[in-house]
Parts: C-alpha cells; structure tokens; sequence
C-alpha cells in the first residue's frame, strides 16, 4: 500500500522549505535528509515567500512562534497555494497560549493546508476555537484508546472534510483521515514520547512525501506516519544497555535513512475506518 510512495519520495529528492522551530530545526533539517528530501528554511518574510517559490513543498511550524514569523508563515503558504505545491501545517500548541492559538486559526483562514498535522488537543482547538494542552503535548483526556477511537475517527473525518485537509491526528494511536476514509495506524513505541521534536520531524516528512506524491496526499501522510512510527520501533530495538534517548533520536534518524520500501510495506500495522 505505501511502498510506492516512499519509492516516489526516493526517485524525486523533493525540496521542502519547513518553517520549524529553533528547538527542533536541526533534527528536521536532518530527517529531510534522511529521507531522501532536501530541506531549506527561511522564515524572514523579505525572502519566505521566495524560497518556497523554489521547492515542491512547505512544512509550517508554529513550535518557537514569534510575532515576525507570522507574515512568512502566511506569504509562504500563499506561495505554496498559488505555485500548487503541498503545504503542511503543524500547530504546536495550538490552545495552550492565545497568540498560538490566534495564530493557528489565522494560517487556517489565510492558507489552503494540504495535511493538517497535530495531536488530538491541537486539532480540537482548530476545530472549536479553543482549547487545552499540557504545554505542547495532548491534554490527558484526549488520549486515543481503543474505546474512544470511534468517536476520534469521526471527529478527524468531519474536520477533514470542513478543511478539505487530510488530517493527522498523532498519539498512542495515530489516525490519517480525509473526509470519507481513516487509516487507524498502530507503528510506534512509547519511548519516542522522551525525545524531543519527533512531531516536528514527522512534519517535515510528511510534507516530504506529500510533495512526492502530490496526486495521493491522503496515503503519503499516512505513509510518513507509519514510516516515522517503524522507524521508531526499529530504533528502539537497536538500543544498548548505555544508550538513551540522545542516541535513540540518531536512531530514528538512522532508521529513516535507511528504511527501504520492502520495510514499510511489511511493517506497518493499520486497519481502514
């Protein structure tokens, strides 16, 4: 099912301008590569605007938000619109201060978003207006289980289709949904809590096979999220009795670069809703 698209992600080496976060811009910069991608980043609004022009897709991070990046962040993702190329939005946050959650609804009216990536808190806040989180990660309550993943499904489906966005929803179950279908995805390990900025990396990779394959994003973002959750089952592994979550964030990376498509198709564990 998502062989292809990581083989089309290799074959086309996509640039990705990713507006990210001061906290995490090196490791993005670092998955990009991995995956085969090439990252830029440029979040002044003399030149934003510009560089996006140049690539094939655009991640926007609203992680480390300061008030001059909000002009780049919306010239860039006009950019994105008017040249076609997918744009993926990442609302760090979102609900746990006003000015990000301001912000989040302000690139949603002003941008066409391709992929709308986030925990479940964060797409609440978007949907509703307002919200909760715990910092930067999902209030509690929000938690995927087996038991509330029928609801999750048709709230992700529903803000999907009002967006016209693929929604990623991201946690102990992770779900990728357009209007009408769901992938329920059951990658990951709970170790990838402990490192710092794997949702702003998984951004970047989905922007990264989002723009290599353009014509499918629903299953490109699906792939990226299964290929980030492998990654980090196949990292954990390799884990010695010294190592910690400094080294088990090299091998997430490591696992990334190289993760074959034969990988991905065996090992990912997802049902359609």
């Amino acid at each position: 099912m998502f062989a292809p698209c990581l083989e089309a992600l290799h074959r086309k080496k996509p640039m990705i301008h990713a507006i990210s976060n001061y906290v995490t811009a090196n490791d993005c910069a670092n998955m990009l590569l991995a995956c085969g991608a090439s990252p830029i980043m440029a979040d002044d609004p003399g030149e934003s605007a510009e560089i996006t022009a140049l690539c094939q897709g655009l991640a926007v991070n609203i992680g480390t938000l300061h008030q001059h990046t909000v002009p780049a962040m919306i010239a860039s993702g006009r950019a994105a619109n008017a040249k076609g190329i997918p744009a993926v939005l990442d609302p760090v946050g979102a609900g746990a201060s006003k000015l990000r959650t301001v912000t989040a609804l302000q690139l949603l009216r002003e941008v066409r978003f391709d992929v709308i990536r986030g925990n479940l808190s964060e797409i609440k806040t978007l949907a509703l207006g307002s919200g909760a989180t715990h910092g930067v990660d999902a209030d509690p309550g929000d938690a995927v289980t087996g038991e509330t993943l029928p609801a999750a499904v048709a709230f992700v489906k529903a803000f999907a289709a009002r967006t016209g966005a693929v929604v990623a929803v991201t946690g102990n179950i992770d779900i990728v949904a357009d209007g009408s279908t769901a992938y329920c995805i059951y990658n990951g390990h709970p170790m990838m809590g402990r490192v710092t900025g794997t949702g702003c990396q998984l951004t970047c990779l989905t922007a990264a096979f989002a723009a290599a394959n353009p014509g499918h994003l629903r299953e490109a973002a699906a792939a990226a999220v299964c290929a980030m959750g492998l990654c980090g089952e196949l990292a954990h592994r390799r884990l010695g009795p010294l190592d910690g979550n400094a080294s088990y964030r090299n091998y997430i990376i490591d696992a990334v670069y190289h993760l074959t498509p034969e990988q991905l198709e065996e090992g990912t564990r997802y049902e359609v809703r």
